[in-house]
């Protein structure tokens, strides 16, 4: 893994679609599930979502869907390549940098409705990696293109969470290691040059 960069995109990826995760409460879960996209109410489309390409890290923001009953439900939602793209063309910092006067930060953020950072990967025991994953936060305008636009399809891995993690917890790492969905390195062309450049966090 020495080889693999600092910030680099990995997630499920074919010529089309590009998977991310989210993880929610049930009624938001069972809703979007049976609707294919999600729908406000319960869904809050007022409010910023973080998509993230990296299943570990979702297993360590919800705990393996144990930690909260907001997030008990992990939800793979593959999303079109063009969305992804768009996101990332029109994203910012999830951090101003240093250098940003107060008035600079706020232009460039009422001027995003996406945000961006860096996160250590996390392995089958949800500790920290040399490398980083990145986490997309959608607001605003971007929050109606990934409901309405942007979703090819969601489906429920609840159950898989469990199963990883009832492997990890028994010493099988390696049974769990073959149930981790292969994420690739993914091409964001030119946008990546940009992402690279985001602040990062510990």
């Amino acid at each position: 893994m020495n080889d693999i960069p600092e910030k680099q995109i990995r997630a499920v990826h074919d010529a089309q679609t590009i998977r991310v995760y989210q993880a929610y409460s049930h009624a938001i879960a069972d809703t979007a599930l049976a609707e294919g996209r999600f729908v406000s109410p319960p869904f809050k489309m007022d409010r910023m979502t973080w998509i993230k390409p990296s299943f570990l890290w979702m297993m360590y923001r919800a705990g393996w869907g144990f930690k909260d009953a907001g997030q008990s439900r992990i939800l793979a939602i593959d999303i079109t390549r063009e969305g992804f793209a768009w996101a990332l063309e029109h994203s910012c910092p999830s951090h101003p940098d240093p250098s940003m006067s107060k008035e600079e930060w706020a232009w460039v953020k009422a001027a995003s409705p996406v945000r961006i950072q860096w996160d250590p990967e996390r392995d089958l025991h949800l500790q920290p990696l040399a490398h980083r994953s990145i986490q997309i936060g959608v607001h605003g305008d971007a929050v109606r293109r990934y409901v309405d636009d942007w979703i090819v399809r969601i489906t429920d891995v609840t159950g898989l969470a469990k199963t990883i993690v009832s492997h990890v917890e028994n010493g099988e790492l390696a049974k769990a290691e073959e149930l981790l969905p292969e994420e690739r390195p993914y091409d964001a062309g030119s946008a990546m040059g940009t992402v690279s450049q985001v602040t990062t966090r510990t």
